[in-house]
C-alpha cells in the first residue's frame, strides 16, 4: 500500500510528464506522413497518462457514501 506522498509525487510526476508531451505536441510541426503519426502517438500517450492521473486523483479524494444505495 503507497503512503499518501508517494501517491502525490507520483501524481505530481505524471503531470508534469503530460505538460512535457503537451509541449512536444504544440511545437511539432505537422506536414509529412512521420510527422503526423509521431503526433498521433504523443496524442496517445497523453491519453494513457490522462487515465491514470485520472485514477491517482480518485485514490486522493476517495468518493464518500456508498455505490450501492
Amino acid at each position: 500500500m503507497r503512503t499518501e506522498m508517494q501517491v502525490k509525487r507520483k501524481l505530481n510526476e505524471l503531470q508534469l510528464q503530460k505538460q512535457a508531451l503537451e509541449g512536444r505536441l504544440s511545437s511539432e510541426p505537422q506536414a509529412s506522413s512521420g510527422e503526423l503519426e509521431a503526433a498521433h502517438t504523443i496524442s496517445a500517450q497523453i491519453e494513457r497518462l490522462d487515465e491514470m492521473i485520472l485514477l491517482l486523483e480518485w485514490v486522493l479524494n476517495e468518493p464518500m457514501g456508498s455505490y450501492h444505495v
